[in-house]
């Protein structure tokens, strides 16, 4: 009886674990708020240049949620964190984060969401 009690928690367990491993799966796969402004923002020639070690880079990703994987990101820093990609020189990036415009226009701070959408022509969710 003692035997049949614990197989009965057990399969309770872990059918409460599986469905909270679907769950957040299901939530992954639903797409971001912000995937469409992201992507405009590559399409209009906006490009967020940073480095995986500047927390101000680490905001601006933040402020697009999961959405953050659709931004035209330039990645700066080499590995160790030490030095800055040849690409990034060659673009003369000396701070993070910095965006660029497709008019050759610069901005070198973390850019409000409306701000990023007035420069670039970009539509910004109306709850954002």
């Amino acid at each position: 009886m003692i035997k049949t009690k614990n197989i009965y928690i057990w399969v309770i367990v872990i059918l409460f674990i599986a469905a909270g491993i679907y769950l957040l799966a299901s939530q992954d796969s639903k797409p971001g708020e912000l995937d469409q402004f992201a992507r405009c923002l590559g399409e209009k020639g906006a490009v967020f240049y940073g480095a995986f070690w500047c927390p101000h880079c680490q905001d601006q990703k933040a402020a697009f949620g999961k959405s953050a994987k659709f931004i035209p990101y330039v990645e700066c820093s080499t590995p160790d964190g030490k030095s800055q990609t040849s690409e990034c020189k060659e673009k003369g990036i000396e701070g993070y984060p910095t965006w660029v415009f497709a008019d050759g226009s610069r901005d070198s701070r973390n850019i409000p969401l409306t701000e990023l959408a007035e420069k670039t022509g970009c539509e910004l969710p109306v709850n954002n």
